[in-house]
């Protein structure tokens, strides 16, 4: 039972003190990632990893795995039914960028420089802070960007123009295999299958590798052995 308790409290010690250091570290961490935060990270989870091992005698120390998933686990219920500590863990988003101004008091308290923002502007195509209305830094570490409306790209609703809908296509058949169940779900038969096939001068099933059908009613196909004659190099 002594061997139990201690198995259990230590195991809540280390995942406790994992949450507060991560917290402490801040979201930065988490969306880019340099070698000094990589092996600080690594060495952090070697330390507490090692004292487990050490501190747990025999074979109790297995059950010291399942005590931190079960906690995860736990804390991942508790974070989805609770707001407060969603808050607590995770943070709340920040706002960065706000009608075209730099909060530098928000970069600083969260240990963010210009050039992290830069580079996460980067990522989404802004290559000029001008362009940016809103910013903002979410508890994953990822940023959101709201475009100025003068620097996004136009759309057909903006031009007034009708668009048909486009949908996500469905799985047809895939290395060879024909979903049944979609065929059905789309009023299809196999025998519309075999025409369409017949129609690209294919006879035998196997020979697809991959078959969608998209909203518009066309059939994409692409066969195993595709003889293309000549395939692009990254390196050309």
């Amino acid at each position: 039972m002594d061997h139990l308790i201690s198995v259990l409290w230590k195991s809540l010690l280390i995942f406790a003190m994992l949450i507060a250091l991560t917290r402490l570290i801040g979201r930065k961490l988490l969306s880019q990632m340099s070698f000094f935060d990589y092996v600080i990270g690594i060495t952090i989870g070697t330390i507490s990893g090692a004292y487990v091992v050490q501190a747990i005698e025999g074979m109790w120390v297995l059950l010291s795995p399942l005590v931190l998933a079960l906690s995860t686990v736990l804390f991942g219920y508790l974070n989805m039914k609770s707001a407060h500590v969603r808050k607590l863990t995770e943070g709340e988003p920040v706002v960065l960028i706000q009608n075209g101004k730099i909060l530098d008091k928000n970069l600083s308290r969260l240990r963010y420089h210009l050039d992290d923002l830069e580079m996460q502007l980067r990522s989404k195509d802004i290559f000029n802070m001008k362009d940016v209305e809103f910013a903002v830094l979410e508890p994953h570490g990822q940023i959101s960007v709201l475009k100025k409306s003068q620097s996004q790209p136009l759309t057909p609703k903006d031009m007034g123009i009708e668009t048909s809908y486009k949908g996500m296509a469905t799985e047809i058949i895939k290395d060879g295999e024909i979903f049944e169940q979609n065929l059905k779900q789309n009023n299809l038969s196999f025998e519309w299958l075999y025409q369409e096939l017949r129609k690209k001068n294919i006879e035998k099933v196997e020979d697809v590798f991959y078959a969608a059908l998209n909203t518009d009613g066309t059939l994409y196909i692409d066969l195993k052995d595709d003889n293309m004659g000549y395939v692009q190099k990254t390196e050309d």
